[in-house]
């Protein structure tokens, strides 16, 4: 019976030492969290504007002005950005990224992805092993960006995506993110990068009127990709704060399983010391009875 009470006393103590751990990477994610969603708070309506810019200068340009990050043309080669997490241990968050970065390439491009013109581009370090051990094609360059995680590096990546498109050696760009809604909860996006897409025309909307100083041709050149590189940055910012949410919560339910289980393991130590108990002193009274014998 005492080895049976020992390896309880082990267990408990196992459980109890997976607890403090996961306490501790809780409040670590809760305080990250808030960092990260004030970033993700203060760009969202900044980008939200230049991107409704963006697709209104697009839909009004009547082919009046060459824009090579606009032109839509047959798919032949695609690529899809995939952004998650470098570190586990975040519930359903990056598997669940996974997952919709192959559903779209099988359902959206299964002809591409026949002919093995779907390439990967990961960034996160659990995108990158994923897609590398599956046998996908992955651009291997931009997947520890959230080492030092800033504006410039993402830029580089959207850069390589542009500059790709605009050669014509990939005809479309998708961005698979996580959207940031709150602590507990995030919405797994799939949303077109390149061609940019223009705004659907109704018949209450009134085309737009702009003003191009110095000239359209100008302008748009300089302006298109410094948007595209804030939107990708946004959409990066966006899986930061989810990624440390979908944590802070995984963490807690994991706090919350481990008192369970102790509360069982407590209870099993308290039975089979009673039953060691009263075994020593069955032991004792028929010791006692015997000698009076």
């Amino acid at each position: 019976m005492s080895g049976a009470l020992k390896e309880v006393r082990n267990r408990i103590k196992s459980v109890q030492s997976t607890q403090q751990i996961t306490k501790a990477m809780k409040m670590v994610s809760a305080a990250k969290l808030r960092r990260a969603q004030d970033a993700i708070t203060q760009m969202r309506p900044y980008a939200k504007k230049l991107q409704e810019m963006m697709s209104n200068i697009v839909s009004n340009s009547d082919g009046e002005v060459s824009m090579d990050l606009a032109a839509e043309r047959p798919v032949e080669k695609v690529l899809i950005i995939v952004v998650t997490s470098d570190r586990g241990l975040c519930g359903g968050y990056n598997s669940n990224l996974i997952k919709l970065a192959k559903q779209v390439a099988r359902e959206k491009y299964s002809t591409q992805l026949d002919k093995g013109n779907v390439q990967f581009l990961p960034i996160g370090k659990k995108g990158y092993e994923h897609f590398t051990k599956n046998g996908f094609k992955v651009i291997n360059n931009y997947w520890d960006l959230f080492t030092n995680l800033s504006f410039e590096k993402v830029q580089t990546a959207a850069k390589y995506a542009m500059d790709a498109f605009a050669a014509k050696e990939i005809d479309a760009v998708e961005v698979i993110y996580s959207e940031f809604k709150n602590a507990a909860s995030q919405a797994y996006i799939a949303e077109p990068f390149l061609p940019v897409q223009k705004v659907a025309q109704t018949e209450n909307k009134k085309k737009s009127d702009f003003i191009y100083e110095p000239n359209q041709q100008i302008l748009i050149a300089e302006l298109m990709p410094k948007i595209l590189n804030t939107q990708l940055y946004k959409a990066v910012l966006d899986a930061n704060a989810s990624e440390h949410g979908a944590r802070m919560t995984a963490m807690d339910k994991a706090s919350d399983n481990a008192n369970e289980l102790l509360k069982s393991l407590k209870i099993s130590y308290n039975r089979a010391r009673q039953a060691a108990i009263t075994t020593e002193l069955t032991e004792i009274v028929s010791g006692a009875a015997a000698l009076q014998g």
